[in-house]
């Protein structure tokens, strides 16, 4: 009998026992969901995203189904970097992998949150989402524009030595760009795509089906978009891509690898299945076993292509 794959990937300096994360916002902060899933079967979780202080979220309705989907506009409700940090982190079993989700309103608290993290026990690393919006630049998302971005990279990079990926917008012309502008100012790795930006309609009441009119969409129908923006950003940089949206099976997780992510996180798929990033790990290894790769790892970038598309 062969040996099993090696399932270990390095994330930018975060080392995981296999390649399967679960996304910010969608597994609270661990210890909502470990009655369902034993943390230490998966390479480790993003916790949900922190801020300064506390932060209520918008009023509901902020969760809708959509075909192949969902749309929610919570706006990152959390509890704050300190009690995460005295509260959260404490209650989690030993020997999970964690990774701290960060965001804010300005560059400045950004920085200032990652500072807080550095140097705590048991966070791996920190995962800064670009997708949210910077009041001093009129509401426009971080990751929207490259300045902004790398700005943005620049503080959070200067504020903390722990391995630092960059959550990109897919609501961008050019990822490869955005890709490029992260790998300069010293980010570790990128994750993508986040939600994105959507609306639905209510036609009976004539209203928009959440309260903030505009919200994320998650789900399998934008794995297709991910898939593409994962590509494109793993053939730009050379830092190590994490590849988000819609993953639901090993399958899913397997195109992500081959595309060119060294690492995938299951969002969406959570709420109907609390265990499925562990079953998509053991997937993952199946599949690599299957088709005769002594390491998850050589997955990365597997991709067979048509000659023209070779570097």
């Amino acid at each position: 009998m062969s040996e099993p794959p090696d399932t270990r990937v390095d994330l930018g300096g975060i080392r995981l026992r296999n390649p399967v994360l679960t996304a910010s916002g969608t597994f609270g902060y661990g210890v909502e969901l470990a009655a369902f899933l034993d943390l230490r079967r998966i390479g480790g979780f993003v916790a949900k995203s922190l801020t300064l202080e506390p932060r209520v979220g918008n009023p509901p309705p902020r969760i809708a189904e959509t075909p192949s989907g969902m749309l929610n506009a919570i706006s990152l409700e959390n509890v704050g970097v300190e009690a995460f940090i005295h509260d959260k982190l404490p209650a989690l079993p030993e020997g999970v992998t964690v990774i701290a989700s960060v965001f804010e309103t300005e560059i400045e608290r950004y920085a200032e949150v990652c500072k807080r993290l550095a140097g705590v026990p048991r966070v791996a690393g920190i995962e800064v989402n670009a997708s949210c919006p910077h009041v001093k630049s009129g509401g426009i998302e971080f990751g929207q524009q490259p300045q902004v971005l790398a700005a943005l990279v620049r503080a959070t990079r200067r504020a903390t030595a722990l391995p630092l990926l960059v959550k990109l917008s897919p609501n961008v012309t050019d990822i490869a760009e955005m890709a490029r502008v992260c790998e300069g100012e010293g980010a570790s790795g990128i994750s993508l795509i986040n939600a994105v930006q959507a609306l639905d309609v209510d036609v009976e009441t004539r209203r928009p089906v959440l309260s903030n009119l505009l919200g994320g969409l998650s789900g399998p129908a934008i794995r297709p978009i991910a898939l593409r923006m994962v590509w494109q950003a793993s053939r730009a940089v050379r830092i190590p891509v994490c590849g988000v949206g819609g993953i639901a099976s090993a399958e899913d997780a397997v195109k992500f690898l081959l595309c060119g992510a060294t690492a995938v996180q299951v969002g969406t798929a959570n709420y109907l299945n609390p265990a499925v990033a562990g079953e998509i790990a053991d997937g993952i290894a199946a599949y690599a076993a299957r088709h005769g790769f002594r390491r998850v790892a050589d997955l990365r970038g597997a991709l067979e292509l048509p000659s023209r598309f070779h570097r």
